[in-house]
């Protein structure tokens, strides 16, 4: 039972252990109740509740422990059983380590102090090494017996453990020390091996380029002592070509970066050897290591020689067969028109008048198909005469589309979808026409007389990825999709189908040109044109334009037979034309027009008729001019006195001559061209 006396007043405070001595059945122990305790126990257990400092009293022969809240860690486990037993239950074979100075001390009255005391103990269930410094002192009784010790102590082990971790911390780090000056020793001496032997250069020169150190290779490969470059700036040594280059890698250095150059080297002797260097700043040096990369180079030259040798011999195939398709198909024009001719002028010398229709309308076709292969070879090179404008693509389309219809026949469905809010694109109208033209003919083909042609227009944002993907200017465009369900093309075909005269039709069925013709077209005009296509499943060809950042509109085309507009004034016309058939021609047409026609062959002589004084309302002169002046430069140069004055270009081949827009009042007639487009020009610029 709970001891019950109410004298325990020594018991009094103590914390967690004088409450627990407090509750504690003493009367169940051999020390009996508290109130038979002798007075020596009670002041020595109130002064030990209440000291700070760890501390236990050992009563009675079997020195039983009361101990105080300080001594708590240390018991860890064994804590609260130990309250009342004999220390040696309580501690079992740490007990034996230090029994005899208790013991002794019991006996003799002796009281002694131990430092540094190391002791193996089990403590929740993990054995350990602990640390004490302790003393023990003797508790007489009433009748002045040695009744008891007071043992005090401290418990070091954390300390300890921590001292022992950090020498064990700082013998590690010797070591590392110790290693890494080892390895260091290694490493000097390896660059030091590899300094002298390695058949590389190496350098170091400050951040102004002069040189400090140089490895024994330099003389190996270049012939320069050492002495003949430390102190010497670097670009004594070097072509002076690549000066600037080496400039700017040692500054690049001294800012803290790494470099990879090449540069060309004299050696002593004179010749060159190109060293790829890599170099990065240490300090305030910059170290570089260079490779002779001569050889390489010298292949690499023999190999772009050759590379070179072979795009030439490709060149000339393809120009072979460029002028052997031209060749065949000029000559089956020319034939249809000077056999024209030869009948013409037979059926005038028998009178057969009535003859003479059907031969003009003979040479007037092969004509027109002359023209259309030369604008075709034009658009193919991206030399033809483009006036682009903001155009309405839907509108355009719409517009061909029964024309389209016609063309390819009632067994196949012609659809144009366009996106809503369409952008307008800067093209020239005429030449989409021909181009969509030249699709759906295409797409006919592959038909093989039924099917479905579907004409899709949307907007199309291309950023930089699919920019260099595409090959085409990042930015926005129309895109026009031609799609038809056909037989399709395989692998093989499809890479050539932008080939100039490559064509998959039988021999005399079609130039090859048309691909390749909204090839150069699309190229010109600022654009790219793609084709997907899968033997079986029907091909897309994809045209897409520089988007136009306005509104457009779009008149259709009006086609067939002009009427012949008159001259209403007698206007001057001054015509510059170096050939001198066209000149007749063109004068004789101006003459029947009614207009009056000035004559002449170059552009300084039209400069002379342009700063007199002689009233002229247009100016028609060729872009191609001899004596060293152009159409576009006479004209700027005409204006300049007569600002006012109309212009119109009349070419057969512009190449770069003309800007891509022309200023107001100017206008481009691309030869051959008729009567009634001459005529309306004239009178379309006059009026």
């Amino acid at each position: 039972m709970p001891n019950t006396s109410a004298n325990q007043t020594f018991l009094q405070g103590g914390g967690e252990m004088g409450a627990l001595m407090r509750a504690h059945d003493w009367a169940a122990t051999p020390l009996g109740p508290t109130d038979h305790w002798p007075q020596s126990l009670r002041s020595m257990v109130s002064a030990c509740l209440n000291s700070p400092l760890l501390g236990t009293i050992l009563w009675g022969p079997e020195l039983r422990m009361l101990y105080n809240d300080a001594y708590i860690p240390s018991l860890a486990d064994r804590h609260p059983a130990a309250l009342g037993r004999p220390v040696a239950d309580v501690w079992g074979q740490a007990w034996d380590m230090v029994a005899p100075a208790f013991h002794h001390a019991m006996r003799t009255g002796e009281g002694f102090a131990q430092n540094k005391v190391e002791l193996p103990m089990v403590r929740n269930g993990q054995a350990e090494i602990t640390y004490w410094n302790f003393s023990a002192a003797p508790i007489r009784g009433e009748d002045g017996s040695i009744v008891g010790l007071l043992n005090q102590g401290i418990e070091f082990t954390g300390q300890v453990i921590a001292e022992q971790q950090r020498l064990a911390a700082k013998q590690q780090l010797r070591d590392m020390n110790e290693q890494l000056a080892h390895e260091v020793a290694i490493r000097t001496e390896e660059r030091n091996l590899m300094w002298d032997t390695s058949p590389d250069l190496m350098v170091v020169i400050d951040f102004e380029g002069v040189i400090h150190r140089v490895n024994p290779a330099w003389t190996e490969l270049l012939g320069y002592a050492a002495a003949e470059l430390i102190g010497h700036h670097v670009n004594e040594f070097i072509v002076e070509e690549d000066h600037g280059s080496t400039v700017d890698a040692y500054l690049a250095t001294a800012r803290g970066s790494q470099v990879r150059i090449a540069n060309c080297y004299r050696h002593k002797d004179g010749t060159q050897h190109w060293i790829s260097w890599v170099a990065a700043p240490a300090g305030v040096m910059t170290y570089a290591t260079g490779r002779d990369i001569t050889e390489e180079k010298t292949r690499q030259a023999q190999l772009e020689s050759t590379h070179e040798q072979l795009r030439q011999a490709q060149k000339m195939e393809a120009v072979g067969q460029l002028t052997g398709g031209l060749a065949h198909d000029f000559n089956n024009l020319l034939a249809g028109i000077s056999v024209s001719l030869e009948m013409i002028e037979t059926r005038i010398s028998q009178g057969r008048l009535r003859d003479i229709a059907k031969y003009l309308s003979v040479a007037e076709g092969a004509t027109k198909r002359a023209a259309a292969l030369t604008h075709r070879l034009l658009a193919f090179s991206r030399r033809q005469t483009l006036a682009p404008k903001p155009t309405n693509a839907a509108a355009l389309v719409n517009s061909m589309l029964d024309m389209i219809q016609r063309t390819v026949g009632p067994s196949i469905t012609v659809e144009s979808i366009p996106a809503p809010d369409l952008w307008p694109a800067l093209v020239d109208p005429s030449q989409l026409e021909n181009a969509l033209l030249n699709l759906c003919l295409n797409a006919r083909d592959a038909l093989m007389g039924g099917g479905c042609i579907v004409i899709e227009m949307g907007n199309c944002e291309i950023d930089a990825d699919r920019a260099r993907q595409q090959d085409v200017p990042q930015g926005q465009y129309l895109a026009m999709h031609v799609t038809d369900n056909g037989t399709g093309m395989a692998p093989e075909v499809l890479a050539k189908v932008f080939d100039p005269f490559f064509t998959t039709k039988p021999m005399g069925e079609g130039t090859g040109l048309g691909l390749s013709m909204i090839y150069g077209f699309a190229q010109q005009s600022g654009g790219q044109v793609r084709i997907a296509s899968q033997l079986g499943a029907g091909t897309t060809v994809s045209l897409y334009l520089p988007r136009y950042d306005g509104e457009a509109s779009f008149d259709p085309t009006v086609t067939g037979a002009a009427s012949v507009a008159a001259a209403q004034r007698g206007e001057t016309v001054l015509v510059v034309e170096d050939e001198p058939a066209i000149r007749l021609l063109v004068a004789d047409l101006l003459q029947d027009l009614g207009y009056r026609a000035i004559e002449v062959a170059d552009g300084n002589a039209g400069l002379e008729v342009l700063q007199s004084g002689v009233h002229l309302d247009l100016l028609i002169t060729d872009v191609g001019l001899p004596g060293g002046m152009n159409g576009m430069q006479l004209a700027n140069a005409g204006r300049l006195s007569r600002p006012t004055l109309r212009v119109l270009f009349i070419t057969g081949y512009a190449a770069d001559a003309l800007p891509h827009r022309l200023e107001t009042g100017m206008a481009v007639l691309t030869k051959p061209f008729s009567i009634a487009s001459l005529a309306e020009q004239i009178r379309g610029l006059i009026g």
